[in-house]
């Protein structure tokens, strides 16, 4: 019994896993992209390796109404360069055609996308000038980090393809 008990566990864990894959994998392939603006952040931490800490300009809004919400979704627009701003919070209601969800949860301050970026040894200074996470976000407001952006929106870090 205690080796059927087990497998049950072990297949649900795999299921659960490869599913959670696969959203994050649909919305890659379909979610909009959006641009998050980086606020001041820790360059690099050296204790863990070549990453950079991401703090986003979106996290320093002040949430009116949140109440004790943990997780939740934020109404953002984007700008003519595809710049996400805070509209809202998201109660239900129907969105305005220019409008889109961005998934939130509040774990000591409000946090939304990626809060690191890993990137290979050695490579730190060729994301020192990014000011954006450029993300893509399914329908849900589900987030997915896909890279770094410069203030001009050009991509951070080594050329496609190159070292």
């Amino acid at each position: 019994m205690k080796t059927f008990a087990f497998w049950v566990a072990t297949l649900a864990i795999f299921g659960v896993t490869n599913g959670m894959i696969a959203r994050k994998e649909a919305a890659i392939r379909t979610g909009l992209t959006m641009y998050l603006e980086l606020a001041p952040r820790d360059p690099r931490s050296l204790m863990q390796g070549d990453y950079m800490v991401l703090n986003h300009e979106i996290e320093r809004e002040p949430l009116p109404g949140r109440g004790d919400a943990r997780r939740g979704r934020l109404v953002v627009r984007l700008d003519e360069s595809g710049v996400a701003r805070f509209v809202r919070i998201h109660r239900g209601e129907p969105l305005a055609p220019d409008e889109h969800l961005l998934r939130f949860r509040w774990r000591n301050g409000l946090r939304v996308g990626a809060n690191s970026f890993f990137f290979q040894e050695g490579h730190g200074a060729r994301y020192a000038n990014a000011r954006y996470g450029e993300y893509k976000v399914a329908e849900t407001g589900e987030s997915v980090l896909v890279g770094l952006r410069n203030a001009d929106l050009s991509l951070a870090g080594p050329p496609p393809g190159g070292q």
